[in-house]
């Protein structure tokens, strides 16, 4: 596979338009509803599949009608799922969102067989074969905080492969454990938040700064409706989000990081490869799930 995204795998249930939730056993009627893959390994890799690269997924699931259902929506998107394993008495990780009419987007989250995932789940031979290894949701994929998985990342990178790395929470207590991987990995993609809670800067700049010193080669921080900021040793680009109506955010930074990846395997350099990111995370933002709008190649032109 040219690609092979490791990490979070989620189950979302959406709807939308919601305002409130209901006063006790009263019942709101909405637009839409729809049940996804996501999470920051798993939405990836539909996002991925569905722009069309070949890729894997290696994580863990449950053994519950959750994972069959999760399982079987990748598979059906062109994901190759042989390195997903099942989790006996665990739950398949899964969200509720309820989407605002700005596209915003409260959860109700439980994670799961995420928080078990270990080395020894891992089929190291993908990880050395891929193209790009796209690593999701490190900050909860506490099993894999070992040395032994990072000498597996470097093995990879060695041997040419490119590691990308983003994140799934905003929660501070779990950023500090982060930082062990950014020597390890060639590009780290989070969001403004998090950037932000993993240096105490003040701003983006310094925090992307303060993040590119760590060990990555770049440093891509997401912006919102703001697009952007490219951290490289030549210096500080920013890229501006595309201008669409906005549906549902959900799944918009697992969106810019499939772009991104793609932009790599198609030989662009960093910042090329961030805005084909920002033309898919657009696409994503246009609809409800984490995969809407994504029906074949997105350029940027």
């Amino acid at each position: 596979m040219s690609v092979v995204t490791l990490g979070v795998h989620i189950v979302d249930v959406l709807a939308r338009p919601v305002e409130s939730i209901p006063e006790g056993q009263d019942t709101h009627l909405v637009e839409q509803m729809r049940i996804t893959a996501a999470g920051a390994a798993a939405g990836t890799a539909v996002d991925l599949a569905k722009i069309g690269v070949p890729v894997a997924s290696l994580g863990a699931v449950g053994d519950d009608e959750l994972g069959d259902f999760l399982i079987m929506v990748m598979r059906n998107r062109g994901v190759d799922v042989a390195g997903i394993v099942r989790k006996p008495g665990e739950q398949t990780a899964a969200s509720i969102l309820p989407i605002r009419p700005d596209g915003g987007r409260p959860s109700f989250h439980v994670p799961g067989a995420n928080l078990g995932l270990s080395l020894a789940d891992i089929d190291q031979e993908r990880v050395t074969a891929a193209q790009v290894v796209h690593l999701g949701g490190m900050d909860v994929t506490w099993g894999l905080h070992d040395p032994a998985f990072f000498d597996l990342v470097d093995k990879a990178r060695e041997g040419g492969t490119a590691v990308t790395m983003d994140l799934l929470s905003n929660m501070a207590d779990l950023m500090p454990a982060v930082r062990a991987f950014l020597p390890h990995v060639d590009y780290f993609l989070p969001n403004e938040e998090q950037a932000l809670l993993l240096t105490g800067a003040a701003t983006v700049e310094e925090a992307a700064a303060a993040l590119l010193a760590e060990g990555p080669r770049g440093v891509l921080i997401t912006l919102g409706a703001e697009g952007s900021l490219v951290a490289t040793e030549e210096g500080l680009t920013r890229v501006p989000a595309l201008d669409v109506p906005v549906v549902d955010t959900t799944g918009c930074g697992d969106a810019y990081c499939a772009g991104f990846v793609a932009g790599l395997i198609e030989g662009r350099d960093v910042v090329g490869a961030a805005r084909l990111g920002t033309a898919v995370a657009a696409r994503v933002a246009g609809g409800l799930g984490s995969d809407a709008g994504l029906d074949g190649p997105v350029t940027d032109a």
